[in-house]
């Protein structure tokens, strides 16, 4: 369903386009606006003009449409965890941290190991008391 609406969508993107390069240029945007031809009549612009508003009211239902249907398969998840995880939980207040090396995603990136900060060797900045 949602693969026919795109194909329509774009056949409606392609027929704006069209629609509004042919309407006669006001300010000479592109330089080709005046001059004689077979679009210098009142009653062409009127149905351009027309044509223009109809495309792009369905142009707008259309991205309305695809925008409903791309929330349907719509689903929370998490960007930290993979997909296939369980979602953890929090652990009580008061226990210690699983074992095991599975004590968090900051463990797990770290490779598990906890290591004690390094002490720094060269002057120390004096303190205020």
């Amino acid at each position: 369903m949602q693969q026919v609406v795109i194909v329509i969508h774009l056949m409606l993107v392609l027929a704006l386009i069209g629609v509004v390069l042919l309407q006669r240029s006001e300010g000479g945007g592109l330089g080709i606006g005046g001059g004689g031809g077979f679009m210098t009549n009142r009653g062409t612009a009127n149905v351009l003009t027309r044509a223009t508003a109809i495309l792009a009211g369905l142009f707008f239902a259309t991205s309305l449409i695809l925008s409903i249907l791309a929330g349907f398969d719509r689903r929370p998840s998490s960007i930290i965890g993979g997909g296939s995880q369980a979602p953890a939980t929090a652990p009580a207040p008061g226990s210690a941290p699983p074992l095991g090396g599975q004590g968090g995603l900051l463990n797990q990136l770290g490779g598990g190991s906890q290591q004690a900060p390094a002490t720094p060797s060269g002057p120390t900045v004096p303190q205020s008391k």
